[in-house]
């Protein structure tokens, strides 16, 4: 049997007791290193990999917070088949810089126009720069602060979707809201407004938005909280999911 090398041991006790577990790799950067480095380059070398160890990890932890229901990029989107949004607009909003000023994005398309795609790819890119992201489903959403509201947690659930930098609410076009859960996503919405940024996707013209909520008052005050510093995309054009047909393609 070898003998244990004490300072190896050291190494990791200190690591693992101060919570920088890429110390233990230090050999490695000794490798790369040449021999007339100084230990001062050492030290750096050493803790840029555990600063970029941290970034992953704060990426993955970001990333698994925001609950997206798949992974997707925008280098994945065909950005060609819009008529109606440039490809430089889209890569504009993939910079990110929307979020950092506060802005809103709705997107307007029919079915299969890779709305719910890009609501990923962004929010995906929003987790890559430090940023809290949430991602729902209009149902869910509504549903949650129902169940919130039941069991009296509401205000901490409001209070945590208020420090989210980007929330994304996919699906504005499938159900019906009744009064109270109108009232709740309105709450959310207004909220937000000039302080966080929201990415709304749906099928309908904001004029058929009245097919969704029954106060029609509360419609027109939604728009305006929702384009106000926003960008609106027209989507619309033919469908993914026809031309796609005999593909497991899944886009929203």
């Amino acid at each position: 049997m070898g003998e244990i090398n004490i300072n190896e041991e050291t190494i990791a006790l200190y690591a693992k007791q101060l919570r920088v577990p890429t110390f233990n790799r230090y050999k490695d950067v000794i490798r790369q290193l040449d021999n007339n480095k100084s230990y001062d380059a050492f030290l750096i070398e050493l803790l840029k990999m555990e600063a970029e160890s941290r970034r992953e990890s704060s990426q993955k932890r970001k990333i698994k917070a925001a609950k997206f229901p798949y992974m997707k990029t925008l280098d994945e989107l065909d950005l060609s088949r819009y008529e109606h949004v440039s490809e430089a607009c889209f890569h504009e909003l993939g910079t990110c810089d929307f979020v950092r000023k506060r802005q809103n994005i709705v997107m307007i398309g029919n079915t299969g126009r890779g709305k719910t795609h890009f609501s990923i790819a962004l929010g995906i890119k929003a987790c890559m720069q430090g940023m809290n992201v949430k991602f729902y489903t209009a149902a869910n959403l509504s549903n949650e602060l129902i169940e919130a509201t039941e069991y009296k947690r509401l205000l901490k659930l409001e209070k945590q979707l208020s420090k989210t930098d980007l929330l994304i609410i996919d699906e504005m076009s499938y159900l019906t809201f009744n009064r109270h859960q109108s009232e709740l996503l309105f709450k959310v919405v207004a909220d937000r407004a000039e302080k966080r940024s929201v990415i709304v996707s749906t099928n309908f013209k904001f004029s058929e938005w009245t097919k969704l909520f029954e106060n029609e008052t509360m419609v027109s005050a939604l728009v305006d909280r929702l384009t106000f510093r926003s960008h609106v995309l027209n989507m619309n054009g033919t469908s993914y999911r026809d031309e796609y047909s005999g593909e497991p393609y899944v886009l929203g």
